[in-house]
């Protein structure tokens, strides 16, 4: 294991996650006029809807399923007698599912922002930094669907959940797991690091604000009347 892997894998997570959370802290405590989704509805509605329904139930969809994949211990999947390669498949099949909603989502929405004049005029650099960035991540995830076909015995998968769950428990040791894993996969995981590195100067601290709306699916019915 050479140093750069040991940097990529073993420091670099903790400095995205440091900044994807006190990035997001300090914008919304002195930018918070700029803590929207900036919504170019306005701007051209296109295909819009459909681009956005897509995109949004593909990207929740992967993102849960990484976190309960990835972050759930192999020693409960074990109790609950669930063999790694079945966890592997199910993996790959819901991963696959979901990659492609996202994508097709993903792709609406880059041809309509890249396609309309008024509306890539209107975009700034990190409205496309961001839109890419998803896509090239999000093809390297389905990429991995198919290195991982060739060997389902869920071996390399319980690496990658060992890594996660050693950095989150901030263990020195976790890069080394996935020394040897494929190159695909480490892509992968750099860009899907960097995506949170990159989240507070962009549209996506939007998200926190979904978070934190939930609490309105419990709220009162809101009566809104005519004029007479």
């Amino acid at each position: 294991m050479n140093t750069l892997h040991q940097f990529l894998f073993g420091v670099y997570p903790y400095i995205a996650l440091s900044i994807f959370l006190l990035g997001s802290l300090v914008r919304f405590d002195r930018e918070q006029y700029s803590w929207k989704s900036e919504s170019s509805q306005l701007l051209h509605r296109g295909s819009l809807r459909l681009g956005n329904i897509l995109f949004h139930i593909g990207i929740i969809g992967l993102f849960f399923g990484h976190m309960v994949g990835l972050l759930t211990p192999v020693a409960v999947w074990d109790a609950l007698g669930v063999a790694h390669s079945f966890k592997q498949v199910f993996a790959m099949t819901a991963g696959g599912i979901m990659g492609t909603l996202c994508l097709i989502g993903v792709l609406i929405l880059l041809q309509r922002r890249f396609g309309n004049d008024r509306l890539a005029a209107n975009s700034t650099w990190r409205d496309k930094l961001v839109m890419v960035w998803i896509l090239l991540t999000l093809l390297l995830g389905l990429s991995t669907i198919f290195v991982s076909a060739g060997h389902l015995d869920g071996h390399e998968m319980v690496l990658l959940m060992t890594w996660a769950q050693h950095i989150i428990t901030l263990r020195g040791d976790a890069a080394s797991y996935i020394a040897g894993a494929s190159i695909v996969f480490k892509m992968h995981l750099f860009m899907g690091m960097s995506l949170f590195l990159i989240f507070p100067f962009t549209r996506l601290v939007h998200v926190w604000s979904g978070f934190a709306a939930v609490g309105y699916l419990g709220r009162a019915w809101q009566l809104v009347r005519p004029r007479a």
